[in-house]
């Protein structure tokens, strides 16, 4: 059975894309079909998976705002089993212009059913932000992912998304499930992120992955060779925690099935 999962947190640089692609790509070489949807006007998922921005002929944005058929936008990438819904600069225009359509916080559950029965997972790129695109995500949703960076503010915000989540829980999509907290940017020997690692467990224990993801360099690295860190370095500490991260989402799955 087909999964949606956004990967959301309206503070950047917490590694929500970061754990988007390799998460997507973990998947895909574990041998799920995935389709990574880059809803972040940045752009970085796509061109995490080695897609060019300025190349780009049909975008997230025209399925959304234009109603073009989402098959049109697919691209392959370099990974097996691992398909992009890309996005550009043009995203940003996607707020406005859909404020004027019908059930505006659902167009994207409309886009993703279309094609939801063709992947095993569909994961979704989120903006940093609690605006449109994001509420559209997470209505359009089975469950949502949060990465939580071991750094001060960590936990700075997250009742704002906490209660966004539970507005969307009651008013769009009742389903909707928080699949689980990852810490992200975890180094061991630093004091503070094993206080940061201590106060998450305080206070969402059963909903805290038990992979965290360590500082590493070639994880840093990879996005700007436009590689999954699996492609870019499959023996670095950053390939096997996400390698295990997804073990665990397909255990927990198997658990629940």
């Amino acid at each position: 059975m087909s999964k949606i999962i956004a990967i959301a947190n309206q503070k950047g640089g917490v590694g929500k894309t970061t754990t988007s692609v390799n998460l997507a790509a973990s998947l895909a070489v574990l041998e799920q079909k995935v389709l990574l949807v880059d809803a972040d006007p940045q752009g970085n998922s796509t061109t995490g998976v080695g897609h060019d921005l300025k190349g780009l002929e049909t975008t997230i944005y025209e399925c959304l705002v234009d109603g073009t058929d989402v098959e049109k936008a697919i691209l392959k990438t370099e990974v097996e089993n691992l398909f992009l819904l890309p996005s550009n600069i043009d995203l940003v225009g996607a707020e406005l212009e859909m404020l004027h359509l019908p059930e505006k916080e659902r167009v994207m559950n409309r886009v993703l059913s279309k094609v939801k029965e063709q992947y095993d997972y569909i994961l979704i790129d989120c903006s940093p932000s609690l605006g449109l695109l994001t509420v559209n995500s997470l209505a359009a949703s089975d469950s949502v992912i949060i990465p939580v960076q071991c750094q001060y503010f960590a936990l700075e915000g997250l009742g704002k998304l906490l209660n966004t989540i539970k507005i969307i829980q009651k008013r769009l999509n009742t389903a909707l499930q928080i699949e689980g907290f990852v810490l992200t940017m975890y180094d061991s020997r630093v004091r503070l992120s094993n206080q940061v690692a201590e106060e998450v467990k305080k206070h969402f224990d059963k909903m805290l992955f038990n992979t965290y993801i360590q500082q590493n360099v070639k994880l840093a690295e990879a996005p700007s060779f436009g590689k999954p860190v699996i492609l870019y370095d499959a023996e670095c500490r950053g390939a096997v925690n996400y390698l295990s991260l997804a073990n665990e989402l397909l255990e927990k799955q198997a658990k629940v099935a």
